[in-house]
Formats: C-alpha cells, structure tokens, sequence
C-alpha cells in the first residue's frame, strides 16, 4: 500500500479542526503508542469527539457492531459445520462501514485486509477493533486459569497473560474476551475452568494480574491488547450449575462475593467489560440497567466500552424479554451495552430506525460510539492499523514462549495425597514405566489453540514428558485403556470433527492392553480425569465421577500389584470415590498447556516440587454442591460437620490446600498493634521454615472472621497470601498489612458498604484450615465503609 495514501486517510480521520458541532480543545498531534504513557484518555476523547461530529448515524452504529468472521477458523473452503452461520468471509459489510470490529480473526494477512477495507474504502477511514478469545494463551497455550488460580501466584499470572497478549498482538488482535472473572461455586459448572474458582479476594487477585498482564502499564502499550473481563455479572451462580440457566443472587452476596473480581479488574484498569447471556434475578444481564449503569459505571467506576456475549442482543427476544430484535437492540443499549457481538447480522443495525422513530435518543448513541472511538486511539490504531507479517512469525516462535508455559504449568501443580512418600519417583529405579489412561498421550487434551489447531499434536502429553525425562534410562510404554467421549458433543467437537467410537471387542481389547502393560512394567503412572471438551462453556455435568470406565480401567490396573500413582486432568474438582483411597498418591495438573507433560514429568521425578493450593473447596460428592469454606455459622456449629446424616459433611480437600515434598512450619502470628483504629493498618508477621531435605513452595494463608456485628459473617474470609520458596532449613519472615478494605463488607439491611467494631478472630496457616490463631480488635463506632 502506497504510504501517501495510508497518511492521507489517517490525516482525514485524525484532523477533523473546526468541524465539531461543540467547542474543544485542539487536537493534538498524533501520538505513537510507544510514548511513555501512551496516549491519555483527555486526548482520546478529544479526537474522539472530532471524529463522531462528521459520523452519519449509519457510521455509528457500524462502529458499535462487532461481528464473528468464523470463516477466520477454517481452512479456505471448509464445508459450513452444523448450526453455525455460513463461512462468508465479512468484506462487504466491512467496506461498507457496517462494523466496527471483528472476531476471530488471527491470521496477520487477513488482519491487514480487513484493516485495508476499513482504513482506505470507508468515507471516514476508521480501523477495526480485533478481538479474540485469549484466555489462557494465543499460540503458546499455558494452564487454563483454575490452574493459574492453583498457583497463587499473581506475578507469574501477569508473566503468562504477558506473553499471550505479545502474540496475540503480533497476530493483529487488539482486545481479548478475557480474564473470565466469574465466581463460581458449583463444579458442575463448565466453565469453572475458565475461572479462579470459588474465593472472592483470590479471584480479584488473579483479575487484577490478568489485566495487568494483557494490557502493560497503559492502554495502547507495545505488545499489549485491551482486557475485557467478563461475564458481568453473575455468571458462575448458574442454578444447578447448568450453563446458560438464570442465576439467583442476593444484594450481599453480589456484593461481597461476585464484584469484587470485576472491581479489581476496573481498577487495574480494564478497557473494556463483557456482559453476561444469562438471566440475573429475572432480567438479562445484556439488558439489566440496574448492573450494567447503576453499579458497574455508577459503584465501581467503569468508564470503558461494554459489550455483550455473543447474540446476546438477539437472545433477549428467545429469553421472554424483547418483542422482537428492534426492541431488543434498543433495551440493551438503553441498560448501558455500548457495542453488540453477534454471529447473524446484528441486532443494532435497526438502531437506525429507532433514532430517527425517536424511540432512541441520539445522545445515548453516541456515548456508545465515544468509547469505541477511544479505544482505538488509545491503542494507536490510526497511527498504525496494520500489522507486521514477517514479525509475527518471529514472535510465535520465540522459544520463551513455550519455557514461560513449562514453568507456570509447573507452579500450578498441586499434589492431593502422597502416603508413605511415594513421590517423588527415582528416575531409573523402574526400568519399565507404563503410563496408562485415556489422556495418558492425548495431545488435544493437554491444550488446544483454535487459532492454531494443528499445535495440539505438538503438545507435550504426560506419556511424552516422562519419555523424554527418562530417556536412555527406562524403557516408557503407554496405552490408552478406555475410551471416554461426551454424550452430547461440544462445539469444540462439531467444528473439528467428532472422532470415532471404538466398538465394543475394540474396547475389550484395550482395557486388556492395558491391564498386560502394567503387568510388564515396575511402575504404573496412570492419567485419568477429563477430557478437554468436557470442562468448558456448554460443558455443565450431573456426575462428577470420572467419566466412562476409568474407575474400570484403574482397578484393573491396580489389580497387577504394581505400584500406581495418579495424575488427574481436569478443569474442575471431581468425585474421587472409588479412586482416592485406592491409589497411595495423587497429582493434580489441571489441563496444563503445551508444556504439561514436560511439568507433570520433572515433578513425579522430583526435578521439581509441586506447590500449587487448591482454588476450590473438593467436595466429597455431588450432594454436597455447593460446598465452600466462607459459610456462615448458623445457630449450630458444632453440628456443622455431620449436616448429612450418609456421609460427613467436610469437603474431600478444602480450600486452599496442598502438600509438597518437603515439610514447613508456620509461627503464630504476631500483630504490631491489637487494634485496627478508623482510618488505621496493621501489620501482620510471621515466619515459615522448610523443615524438610528438598527446596519447595509454601503459600501462606491469611484468614479473618468478625465475630459479631450488623450481619453474620463467614466463618473465615481469605485476606492475604503470599509464596514463598524456601531451602531446606530456611526460615523466611512473612509480613501482611491489614486496612479497613479488609474488613468492611455490604450489608444487606444498611444497603451499602460498612465496619463494625468489636474483636476479630485471625488465622495464618496453610489452608482454609489454617490453625494459628489470634484476635485483633477493629476500634471506633460502627459506620459506613468507602
């Protein structure tokens, strides 16, 4: 493309002087993105008003439309797969000023089309916004984010979104459907994978790495995307667990439990906020005033662009709410969504007809448009639409890519049981490994990109890890033994092609080569859980229990007397009957990314040691959902463990646990001062010791608990902790402060936010179970909290 033409569109749209209908500031001269600080939103907004002053109210809506280019997911010429839309590339409505961002776009020559028809073919010359499902990684696949939450490091979570927002970026993608915020305390759930499980003050710690991570110091930063936490709000509170179900959630328990995520994220500073599908309390979250002005621009500050899940907008008419997609459009504008995402035509394109009826104000429409607007200029992209080709590649391959995936996939980690010390296994000890199960070598379930669906055979599987640590010193033979597909197949399945059932005599056979490959080997690793289809949106289950016949499979592996440990893939706690007392030991490696195998083999050999908690209370069973620790007393406490009269009451794990090759010992906490006066802090010391022979991972855990005030409280409330490696012998002082932030909360009589005085109870240990205890005591007169 001839530079002169390129600088003269982009001078049409940046210089608009003297042609706003209201007076401004100057405009100043066009930033690049790599100035410290980018460009500021003063200066966005100001370019951004000179620019919607010359838009028709066709040239807005366009830019308040977002639709799928799912042809961008298939090879050229791919059949249309079942229930999706046709497989039309979106030139036409592209260059005719129809949309103003697209999905699923990830090839970098493609970006550059796109950007060509938008930039250069439209009267006003304005780039796309383009947005992708970033979740947990581009090309470079890392642990999915209930993995990421089970390291309880948020460094490293910033490290990993990090790099998935470099390739990303490099591939022309500005903005990511991502981090998943929800809260989720139902493992039926699907997409707990996506999540950081059941806590409200870890899930915000992982919600602030997350942005910070994918969008750098700024909004517009090299190598950067824009964040869009989602699903606002509620989301994870599904009943029964089913996806897509309405969710029913109190005043308080919104408050204290669901927001804080999204209240970390905007102040870490997010660009953009997704808005959920579902019914919340009875009204669509994609159309629900209250939520999407009141509290999340109102409350918690957001002055970003919202836009809804996809054909939300089109879904408000089959959810009861919406006479038809005209009212539908108009409605979830009017509740505060400020750009549609669709799979059909969109919705809001009748948001033309509703102006001029005067049915829409066009005041609201072009509030909507302003922040799109903003957001391109602060990501710099009428400087710069396009995207450099031949980087990309450079950027993709870069090998630190894959050693930062190994290494967050290492402290996701979390052993579940190692009785009599079975691990870690002597590499070389057993000269015959069998590693058997269903996901033992399954490539496609260790990770999967969708953008690039041909690296899942080049993930490392656990088979492959343990193969290449023992090369040249074991022989490693594996098998997968049972089968194990869902009954009703995933999108994931129908858009890469359903794989074939084994028949009945090819079943029987390889349960029996399996039971022949423990019977020849010195040790058995097996690999059980989940497959990757089964742990994801429109992923909900009734059963918990390992699906198809690995409870099968496993007994009959144990039946050899070889010696059997465990490691579980899996986006969710299952139901370990049958498995957790049969087995002396038991690794947790969530679905650990292209590096998994390799991170799941130096652990079982002892080259390093797992240190990851659990994200999640593990409940027992499935009659025990929903199960978590920050429950309330009740009028009977001591009871609280016997509640069913068939089985105890106390989780399998509980939260925040996980053992390690190595032993620690946390000091009682020490306080630098008994109260915490109004307006006030106190420090809260201690000190932890690894008191066993190996280096290793100890996560210290702060816990509060009011004992009495203007609402029963949780029984403990996670407010702090921190990782810490340790040598063997080394002692380490570990320091947290406590404000008023801490131990405020939202009460429901009050309606709104307050501090109780009176004595706090305080424990540090390494679990929700935390065992070393003190009080504090918060001072002043009972008032409302900021």
């Amino acid at each position: 493309m001839p530079p002169s033409k390129l600088k003269a569109a982009l001078l049409a749209s940046l210089m608009l002087a003297g042609s706003a209908s209201q007076t401004h500031a100057a405009d100043p001269a066009p930033m690049s993105p790599a100035v410290p600080g980018g460009i500021s939103e003063r200066q966005a907004l100001v370019r951004a008003n000179r620019l919607l002053a010359k838009m028709t109210l066709e040239e807005k809506v366009g830019q308040i439309s977002q639709r799928f280019d799912i042809a961008s997911l298939f090879p050229t010429g791919t059949p249309t797969p079942p229930g999706m839309p046709p497989l039309t590339p979106l030139d036409e409505p592209v260059r005719k000023g129809e949309l103003g961002a697209l999905l699923f776009v990830h090839d970098p020559e493609v970006a550059n089309k796109y950007q060509h028809l938008a930039v250069e073919l439209t009267r006003l010359h304005i780039p796309l916004l383009l947005g992708y499902d970033v979740v947990f990684g581009m090309r470079t696949m890392f642990p999915v984010p209930i993995a990421n939450a089970a390291s309880f490091d948020p460094a490293g979570v910033v490290a990993n979104q990090t790099v998935a927002a470099r390739e990303a970026r490099a591939l022309g993608i500005h903005w990511t459907f991502a981090p998943m915020i929800d809260i989720a305390r139902d493992p039926r759930w699907g997409r707990i994978v996506e999540g950081a499980g059941e806590d409200p003050y870890l899930g915000a710690a992982m919600a602030r790495a997350q942005v910070q991570g994918f969008q750098g110091p700024y909004i517009g930063a090299p190598g950067h995307i824009i964040a869009g936490p989602k699903h606002f709000v509620g989301y994870g509170a599904a009943t029964g667990g089913r996806d897509y179900d309405p969710a029913y959630i109190s005043d308080a328990e919104l408050h204290n439990v669901y927001l804080p995520p999204f209240k970390a994220a905007i102040d870490a500073g997010a660009g953009n906020i997704m808005s959920a599908y579902m019914d919340l309390n009875d009204v669509p979250a994609s159309a629900n005033k209250t939520m999407l002005t009141d509290i999340l621009r109102g409350e918690l500050g957001f002055k970003g662009w919202v836009v809804t899940d996809a054909s939300a907008v089109h879904n408000l008419v089959k959810q009861g709410f919406a006479t038809n997609k005209a009212d539908a459009a108009a409605r979830s504008l009017m509740a505060g969504v400020d750009m549609e995402m669709s799979m059909a035509p969109n919705a809001f394109a009748t948001l033309i007809a509703s102006v001029r009826a005067g049915k829409v104000p066009m005041k609201r429409i072009d509030e909507a448009v302003r922040r799109v607007l903003v957001a391109k200029v602060r990501m710099g992209l009428f400087e710069n639409p396009y995207v450099d080709v031949a980087a990309a590649k450079t950027v993709l391959d870069d090998p630190a890519n894959l050693a930062a995936a190994q290494a967050a996939a290492e402290r996701s980690l979390v052993l579940l049981k190692n009785n009599g010390a079975v691990l870690p296994l002597t590499p070389g000890a057993q000269k015959r490994v069998a590693v058997i199960g269903p996901l033992a070598d399954a490539a496609g379930d260790t990770t999967l990109s969708l953008a690039f669906p041909q690296d899942a055979a080049k993930a490392v599987t656990v088979a492959r890890g343990i193969r290449e640590r023992l090369d040249g010193i074991a022989t490693v033979e594996t098998t997968p033994g049972v089968q194990i597909a869902r009954l009703y197949p995933s999108p994931i399945t129908m858009m890469l092609g359903t794989v074939k059932r084994w028949s009945a005599d090819q079943a029987n056979s390889e349960l029996q080569k399996a039971v022949d490959l423990a019977n020849q080997s010195d040790v058995v690793v097996m690999v059980l859980g989940e497959k990757l289809d089964m742990s994801s949106e429109q992923a909900s289950r009734s059963d918990l229990t390992l699906p198809g016949d690995q409870r099968k499979l496993l007994d009959a592996v144990l039946a050899a007397g070889k010696p059997v440990v465990l490691v579980l893939m899996n986006g969710r706690p299952l139901d370990l009957t049958g498995v957790h007392d049969k087995v002396p030991a038991i690794l947790e490696a969530w679905v650990p990314g292209s590096r998994g195998g390799t991170a799941v083999a130096r652990a079982l050999f002892g080259d390093t040691n797992p240190g990851g908690k659990l994200p999640m209370t593990w409940p027992r069973s499935v009659g025990q959902i929903p199960t978590y620790y920050a429950h309330n007393l009740s009028h009977s406490p001591e009871g609280q463990n016997t509640r069913y009269w068939d089985a105890p009451a106390t989780p399998l794990y509980p939260f925040g646990f996980g053992l390690s090759y190595t032993s620690f010992t946390i000091a009682p906490p020490v306080l630098d001062k008994p109260e915490l006066a109004p307006g006030g802090k106190i420090t809260v010391s201690t000190s932890v010791t690894n008191t066993g022979q190996r280096a290793g991972d100890e996560v210290v855990q702060l816990y509060i608990h009011q004992r009495a005030g203007r609402a029963s409280r949780p029984v403990r409330l996670l407010q702090g902790f921190q990782r810490a490696n340790l040598a063997p012998g080394e002692t380490r002082t570990i320091s947290f402060t406590l404000d008023e932030a801490n131990i405020r909360y939202w009460n429901a009589t009050e309606r709104g936010w307050v501090i109780d005085p009176g004595t706090f109870d305080l424990w540090l240990g390494n679990s929700s179970g935390a065992d070393k205890h003190t009080t504090f005591v918060v001072g002043g007169a009972p008032r409302p909290a900021r």
